[in-house]
């Protein structure tokens, strides 16, 4: 499929006498043709980072898709912003598939004082962007056509149903089988998985807990303990699987701008965290400038922390969180893996400073925490402590023990004079029978304040 994809820029650039460069529409790099000028200007710092990196920034992207090249047609010609690394003028040849845009094929466009492409030209070239684009929707559909295959893996009881379906997973997908992956769970998902998914090898939806499949566990979220079965996503709801294709361990980027894009939005993605996934522009080391939102300033990216508010706060308030495992190579760890994701959901549901989008990595205590308990722990000793009548004790002993028992840096974090921190946590050892100068008790309680979280 690259040898095709490679086939085709080049033959778009012979097409308009100019090096050509092809992305998806997460401005991933997917091929380029041969470049072979002196000119210092045709490989600007954009071009160049592309190219090495293999995909542009995020405010890069932004500040290309002010032009309305998602929107476009046509040949879209976007000017020289050299403040923002951009020396040479570019012109655009949306990728698109049945209405759908899937890349973009990316010119320098010519030189001052010298003639364009001519429109024929352009048209040809047009219809090779569409060749183009029909080989990028048939990748990713057939990443939707694994559905099956994808789901046995990841509702198969463990044992030989387990290893049988990964291995009729790894036969569907060919030699990329062996690559190197990241399981996603996003929850709850209503509905049926998307037609397609940039960068994905497989998507599925996995039902609500309850609807056994045959010979292996109670669907999604059946069972509790080391015992259960893979697939225990966020109280029982559906969840979207996806498998991602990853080119290292380290880049981990595209995967999670990916993973944002498929949870409700009203402005630009989140990073884990909840972080604007704005960085700066490419050309920002030449020029001191960076891009945003299709404006170059000497400032920062006016768009990004309002638009990662915005996306954040809406999917909280929807409740849907996504989760990502760390990276595996082959498919044998898929199962643990998937757990590790719905792991990372649940987390991002129960703590909002992980999410909307929580990589397992990152979410310490609730990788065991969430793995042990699909269901919601019941644990007498704190169980008078959880109930709404106590919120403040409980949250006071919460911060007390996430402070590791300091009782400075938890009153200071709490807000409150030392003394009244010493009163309610004497209240807290009245009402759960603990003794909090034990290192026991307080394991207990910390576990059962943050697996209520999980509730």
């Amino acid at each position: 499929m690259k040898g095709d994809y490679q086939d085709l820029v080049d033959e778009i650039s012979a097409l308009l006498g100019a090096p050509a460069t092809l992305e998806n529409r997460d401005f991933r790099l997917i091929a380029f043709g041969a470049h072979d000028s002196d000119d210092d200007l045709a490989m600007d710092p954009v071009r160049t980072r592309s190219i090495l990196t293999r995909q542009s920034t995020a405010d890069v992207r932004s500040w290309f898709e002010a032009f309305g090249i998602a929107r476009a047609t046509g040949p879209v010609r976007i000017p020289a912003a050299p403040d923002a690394g951009v020396f040479r003028g570019r012109i655009c040849l949306p990728v698109r598939y049945r209405g759908i845009v899937q890349g973009y094929v990316w010119l320098l466009d010519h030189e001052p004082g010298k003639p364009g492409p001519e429109p024929a030209a352009l048209d040809a070239a047009m219809e090779v962007a569409q060749r183009i684009g029909v080989l990028l929707a048939e990748e990713a559909k057939a990443g939707a056509d694994l559905s099956r295959e994808f789901l046995a893996v990841l509702t198969a009881g463990r044992g030989w149903q387990q290893d049988m379906a990964v291995a009729a997973l790894r036969a569907a997908l060919g030699p990329g089988g062996d690559g190197l992956h990241a399981a996603v769970c996003v929850t709850p998902w209503p509905g049926e998985a998307p037609a397609s998914v940039p960068g994905a090898a497989a998507v599925c939806v996995v039902p609500r807990r309850g609807g056994a499949e045959p010979g292996g566990a109670a669907g999604p979220g059946a069972g509790t303990g080391a015992g259960a079965g893979p697939g225990r996503e966020a109280a029982g709801d559906p969840a979207l699987a996806v498998l991602l294709r990853l080119r290292s361990t380290d880049a981990l980027a595209p995967a999670l701008a990916a993973v944002t894009r498929l949870l409700p939005r009203t402005a630009q993605a989140t990073g884990p965290g909840g972080k604007g996934a704005t960085g700066q522009a490419t050309g920002e080391k030449a020029s001191g400038g960076k891009v945003s939102g299709g404006k170059v300033s000497g400032g920062k990216a006016s768009g990004g922390s309002a638009g990662a508010a915005a996306t954040t706060a809406t999917a909280t308030a929807r409740g849907v969180t996504a989760g990502v495992a760390d990276p595996v190579r082959g498919l044998a760890d898929l199962p643990a893996a998937w757990e590790q994701a719905v792991a990372a959901a649940r987390a991002a549901a129960a703590q909002p400073r992980f999410g909307p989008v929580a990589q397992w990595s990152t979410i310490g205590p609730y990788r065991m925490l969430a793995t042990l308990a699909a269901d919601p722990v019941d644990d007498p000793a704190a169980r008078t402590l959880l109930a709404p009548t106590h919120r403040e004790l409980a949250r006071t002993a919460e911060v007390f023990l996430d402070c590791a028992g300091q009782a400075g840096r938890a009153a200071a974090a709490l807000g409150i004079h030392r003394q009244t921190l010493y009163y309610r946590l004497a209240r807290v050892e009245q009402l759960t029978g603990l003794d909090l100068d034990e290192g026991e008790d307080r394991l207990l309680l910390h576990m059962a304040l943050k697996a209520a979280r999980l509730a």
